[in-house]
């Protein structure tokens, strides 16, 4: 999701399923944002860094280890979502309400380049509830994650979303939704909403400091694969699961 300081979603009417999900589920009332704008917080959340960038640049390209090589290390399947792109291994910068922003995957050399990987990033209609792998991303459009629409736009979407994908990862399955960045500085993005959902998440608020790189390193704890760069030093989220 996109762009909303905690303090603005959670007690928000506008956001009343999120509101109820977090109630029901693990919330993080201390996680931040490692930087502004957009495009440094998803290289976080899949490289473990910003690697220098400050912008939403379009044209720029990281060649270092992410996500998708621990998870190849690890033997584990994966597979991105991202709503509005035109079709699998998409490389422009924008296309209707996707934003390549918001894609970090097309943004590491060795995804981009790589044909087996780049067919895993895919539309967002691609995704099949009875096939998911062991881990998938979804990025919503830029109005169903309140980038450009309202938080009950988003809110709207997750009520339609989250419930059928918690039914479909499982026993033990885990859904984290969290927010690229907020309004303000803390931790360098903001502070933002992030809840761990589904059967494998522990129900409570917890308030341990966390942020991207703790995200990513739970990720890949979870999932039995070797730590990305910042993630190896980063406090895991571990107590909000089962």
């Amino acid at each position: 999701m996109e762009n909303h300081e905690y303090d603005s979603i959670i007690g928000s009417p506008d956001a009343p399923y999120i509101n109820s999900l977090a109630r029901a589920s693990a919330l993080a009332t201390n996680y931040d944002a490692v930087s502004h704008p957009s495009l440094p917080n998803y290289l976080a959340l899949i490289g473990g860094d910003t690697f220098g960038i400050r912008s939403d640049c379009t044209d720029c390209y990281v060649d270092a280890p992410n996500l998708v090589d621990a998870l190849d290390a690890a033997h584990r399947s994966w597979k991105a979502y991202l709503e509005g792109m035109p079709r699998p291994c998409f490389t422009g910068g924008s296309s209707g309400r996707y934003a390549k922003k918001h894609d970090p995957f097309m943004y590491f050399d060795d995804i981009r380049t790589t044909p087996a990987r780049c067919d895993n990033v895919v539309p967002y209609g691609s995704l099949d509830l009875k096939q998911l792998p062991d881990f998938s991303w979804i990025t919503p459009d830029l109005c169903n994650d309140m980038h450009d629409c309202s938080v009950a736009t988003g809110d709207a979407f997750l009520q339609r979303t989250v419930p059928g994908l918690i039914q479909a990862l499982g026993p033990g399955g885990v859904l984290f939704i969290t927010f690229d960045e907020g309004s303000g500085s803390a931790g360098g993005g903001g502070r933002v909403v992030t809840i761990a959902a589904g059967s494998g998440a522990r129900p409570g608020r917890y308030s341990q400091r966390f942020d991207h790189y703790s995200l990513l390193r739970t990720i890949e704890e979870r999932l039995g694969a070797p730590l990305t760069a910042n993630a190896a030093t980063a406090t895991s989220m571990r107590a909000l699961l089962k």
